[in-house]
């Protein structure tokens, strides 16, 4: 066997390995993060729309943690859709999942961010939705000890290609918020000190 063909066969294994280990991690992360509410129940009533836009959906991730990504079932993969902000909250259609609903209660903060997960953007590509999960998130799906407990709180991120779209939904947002500190003009709605 010559020596061009043991180093084929090595790099071969090499990247099986890769691959095997990347996709035990991913099961490993859906296993854990089966159990957290994808958004909260639709309101009876759609409510007036206060802005729309096509979106690219980036990724979800535990609050302030924008390199762990969250297989929240329905936000688990990069999507292109619809983000809807309406005067009882945020709605998300995301291709492949069926809608998902945050209201206006569960909303923490809205800011710009640059890069989240594998994803970076001129600054302030991105914008960063802070929401509260459902009540029933408060335990790991999981019964491995190695595993972290449930977040409470999760940032979503988008990516709109007009820049005025982000802005105008940027802004209904903090609409629904008017009495938190801060206005249109501030990069969050709320502080980081929220409570939860």
């Amino acid at each position: 066997m010559s020596s061009r063909t043991v180093a084929t066969i090595i790099t071969v294994l090499v990247l099986l390995g890769i691959l095997a280990l990347m996709l035990r991690s991913w099961r490993r992360r859906s296993t854990r993060d089966a159990g957290l509410p994808a958004g909260y129940p639709s309101p009876t009533e759609p409510g007036r729309e206060l802005a729309s836009a096509a979106a690219l959906y980036v990724a979800t991730t535990p609050r302030d943690a924008p390199l762990e990504r969250l297989a929240i079932p329905g936000l688990g993969f990069r999507a292109r859709g619809g983000v809807s902000v309406t005067e009882h909250g945020v709605l998300l259609e995301l291709a492949g999942s069926p809608a998902l609903f945050i209201p206006a209660a569960a909303v923490e903060r809205v800011t710009d961010a640059t890069w989240a997960i594998d994803r970076a953007v001129e600054p302030g590509g991105l914008l960063l939705l802070g929401w509260r999960l459902a009540p029933s998130s408060s335990a790991p799906s999981s019964p491995d000890p190695d595993s972290t407990a449930a977040p409470a709180s999760v940032d979503s991120y988008f990516r709109f290609s007009d820049p005025a779209d982000r802005t105008a939904i940027s802004e209904a947002i903090r609409s629904l918020a008017p009495s938190a500190p801060g206005t249109a003009g501030t990069r969050t709605i709320g502080t980081e000190e929220s409570e939860v």
